[in-house]
């Protein structure tokens, strides 16, 4: 009979796979190192079996012990494997912006998960480095893994992955190109195949919002460099000590959008149903193919498994809100599609300044329009407020009428683009739809740019 004594030892020996029609404006042999038949189906299994043995081996982790770990999801989802098989207990602590199908999981196999939030600096007492720094310093019997620090990370990647992509490439691989997060699968693959062909590019994927590519050409740690961003899995506003810059020739900066995008078309014209990284990682790879010739045999690293972003990526309104889904808007109603069902804010020209004001700051708008005698009779924004106010305080006591503009240009359903565009060329701050009868809606310079974008 053939089986495996338990599921860790199905860690491993994962496909490489050529990648056909995403690639098809590349000339070199393009090949996905497809970690999602790892079974916690992500690259992470990998890092995750070797810190806890490493750990277990020189007394870090004790029989019964409790393992403590900020993680986005997949390293959590690896230690839990190992740790319902050694018999631990687990700690996961997690941003916010990591999707809620990576923190069921982790509650389906048994973690205890601490949500954090994500827009704080890392030295933050609420961030998640500070809380699981936290929780490990008062949960008796614990031990912190910190797999940004933790040698083990990238030391699994040198013993196992860049093996496997050697012998599974018969030593032809000329590049190697992967999302960079914790630094350890970038860092251990590096290593390894840089000992066996110093020629070896290794190409790193950062994401805007990062600290890495800047801190990679220059030398410097620049904070102007961080800021939110939604792509998951790469990217830091730390420098994880597992990141080995001189083993990396060549960061590339991926957009959030074309991360989502072309994730998605991974597993529309490949068949292969991968995370958010992956769609960094191609993005990035086609992004530097004039670098690359028909000789060369280049393996992309495909991180987890994309049944994680089923509620974000893979969801079409989720896609469509942040104005990452590329459909086709030719008229009026398309531009305001994505909040047609939304209230429109209004206020007489008999109402207060203050409470035109009180609604712009309530609803985060920076125009508004003024109805009254049957329709609308004028309109208000932030740039004609703010002068007007600076000149004269006492006027947000007074009615709208005083102070308000000239109504907003009032267009059909199905006006075109190009027509709303000549308004807002000829001076509109915005334009209002009049659509299924009587209803209106507002078109901002916003979402012009987000139609042209």
């Amino acid at each position: 009979m053939k089986y495996y004594n338990n599921i860790l030892e199905t860690i491993g020996n994962t496909p490489l796979v050529k990648l056909n029609k995403t690639c098809e404006d590349i000339t070199a042999t393009v090949l996905a190192k497809v970690e999602t038949t790892n079974p916690g189906n992500s690259v992470k299994d990998r890092m995750a079996l070797q810190m806890i043995e490493d750990a277990e081996a020189d007394g870090r982790l004790k029989p019964g012990g409790t393992i403590i770990e900020g993680t986005s999801g997949n390293t959590g989802m690896g230690l839990a494997l190992v740790a319902i098989i050694k018999g631990y207990k687990l700690i996961c602590v997690l941003s916010d912006k990591q999707s809620k199908e990576k923190m069921d999981i982790l509650r389906a196999v048994g973690a205890e998960v601490h949500v954090c939030p994500t827009n704080v600096p890392p030295d933050d007492p609420r961030s998640y480095y500070s809380v699981s720094k936290s929780l490990a310093e008062t949960t008796p019997n614990s031990w912190y893994v910190n797999q940004y620090d933790n040698p083990s990370n990238a030391k699994a990647h040198y013993l196992s992955t860049g093996p496997e992509i050697w012998e599974q490439t018969e030593g032809k691989i000329t590049h190697f190109v992967v999302g960079v997060g914790t630094g350890g699968t970038v860092s251990g693959v590096g290593k390894y195949l840089k000992e066996k062909n110093p020629d070896i590019k290794i190409w790193g994927i950062d994401t805007y919002g990062s600290v890495f590519k800047k801190y990679h050409e220059t030398g410097v740690f620049d904070d102007n460099e961080i800021y939110p961003y939604i792509t998951e899995g790469i990217g830091e506003d730390i420098l994880p000590e597992n990141v080995n810059f001189d083993i990396i020739d060549k960061f590339e900066k991926v957009t959030d959008k074309d991360a989502a995008v072309w994730q998605r078309k991974l597993a529309k014209e490949e068949g292969i149903f991968v995370g958010n990284s992956a769609g960094s990682a191609i993005k990035g790879l086609l992004q530097l193919k004039d670098e690359l010739t028909e000789d060369d045999v280049v393996v992309v690293l495909f991180h987890d498994h994309g049944s994680r972003y089923v509620g974000k990526m893979f969801n079409d309104d989720w896609m469509r809100d942040r104005g990452f889904l590329d459909e086709e808007k030719t008229n009026a109603l398309d531009l305001i599609k994505d909040h047609a069902g939304k209230h429109l804010v209004t206020v007489t020209q008999d109402d207060p300044l203050s409470q035109a004001i009180l609604l712009m700051n309530q609803y985060g708008i920076s125009q508004i329009p003024v109805v009254g005698d049957g329709g609308f009779a004028g309109s208000l924004t932030d740039n004609h407020l703010f002068a007007k106010l600076c000149e004269s305080p006492e006027l947000k006591e007074l009615p709208v009428k005083n102070i308000m503009e000239q109504a907003f240009p009032i267009v059909k359903e199905d006006t075109s683009i190009e027509n709303i565009s000549k308004q807002f060329q000829q001076g509109a701050k915005a334009v209002l739809v009049n659509f299924d009868g009587d209803k209106h809606h507002i078109i901002t310079q916003q979402d012009m740019i987000k139609a042209i974008a």
